[in-house]
């Protein structure tokens, strides 16, 4: 029964990284730009929310020092969904998906300073790889530098908010924080937009926007967070990592299938991929042994 579960559990979770990496698709099918796409997104995604906590019956009250640092890491949230659709947008699903795995480089350098640690060998090396997967990709795909600079831009704002938002998880519920999260992205977005002009006639959609964004707002965000949230409490943090990076592998397999011909890249482009996707996936079952490998000796000790 224990095993059935798990395995229903691990279908589930595969199933939430496979919309993950579907919101590429849609980035690319969805034609308003990635400003008025991520103002729209979270919206909708808040608006879900709002809904299924009046269905729940949760509280959404929190203290506002909490609230401010939820909307404030909000704010960084939307900016990286600028930044990651922007970069569809000027280049391919494709390349942009595969320099936002150097998250995991960006984590291993920023991490350590924010918890004032030192910073492991192993992620060095890891590092070094990802910096050589890139450069083969920028060296092959020099067109699309902009949505290769775009991607790492990316990468580098979930990198931060992966990191407060793993401190503040602890302390309070990952739904709430999620909430107030849209609520910060849809008002960092909002002030872009009316600094720079952008609430015009351009922001119309047209029926296929409206339901590519219902879909990537309720679907894609919303209703994959719950999934997400629910399936992690019963997998272990290990399976859930591990999973979670076949996000570009299943993500660039979609656009092949959807976008054809667009996303056709050189092999110099799917050398560099498939060295930074090992590395990224390889890692944390290197690290895990390890760190077993360490325990024993300890406990030989």
């Amino acid at each position: 029964m224990h095993f059935i579960t798990r395995y229903r559990n691990l279908l589930i979770l595969h199933f939430t990284v496979l919309i993950w990496g579907f919101t590429g698709v849609l980035g690319d099918l969805i034609t308003v730009s990635a400003l008025h796409l991520v103002w729209y997104r979270v919206l909708i995604a808040a608006f879900t929310l709002f809904v299924y906590f009046k269905f729940s019956k949760q509280q959404l009250a929190v203290p506002w020092r909490k609230m401010l640092k939820f909307l404030a890491v909000g704010m960084i949230v939307g900016l990286h969904w600028v930044c990651f659709f922007h970069a569809i947008k000027i280049s391919t699903v494709s390349v942009t998906l595969v320099t936002l795995s150097s998250l995991t480089l960006f984590t291993a350098i920023l991490e350590p300073l924010f918890n004032r640690k030192s910073i492991a060998i192993g992620d060095v090396i890891v590092g070094l790889i990802i910096i050589f997967g890139i450069y083969l990709i920028f060296k092959f795909e020099f067109q699309y530098w902009q949505g290769i600079v775009f991607g790492l831009s990316a990468a580098l704002c979930a990198s931060l908010f992966s990191i407060l938002n793993s401190r503040m998880v602890k302390k309070d519920s990952p739904a709430i924080i999620t909430f107030y999260e849209m609520i910060g992205a849809f008002i960092g977005v909002s002030i872009i937009m009316l600094a720079s002009g952008q609430f015009t006639a351009e922001m119309n959609l047209s029926p296929s926007d409206l339901g590519y964004l219902f879909v990537l707002g309720s679907v894609c965000t919303a209703f994959a967070y719950v999934l997400g949230v629910a399936v992690m409490k019963e997998l272990s943090a290990f399976t859930v990592a591990l999973t979670t990076n076949l996000e570009p592998v299943y993500g660039i397999l979609l656009a092949i299938a959807i976008l054809g011909h667009r996303e056709t890249m050189s092999i110099g482009f799917y050398s560099g991929a498939v060295i930074i996707l090992g590395a990224v996936f390889l890692y944390p079952m290197l690290k895990t042994a390890l760190e077993k490998s360490r325990y024993r000796k300890l406990v030989k000790e």
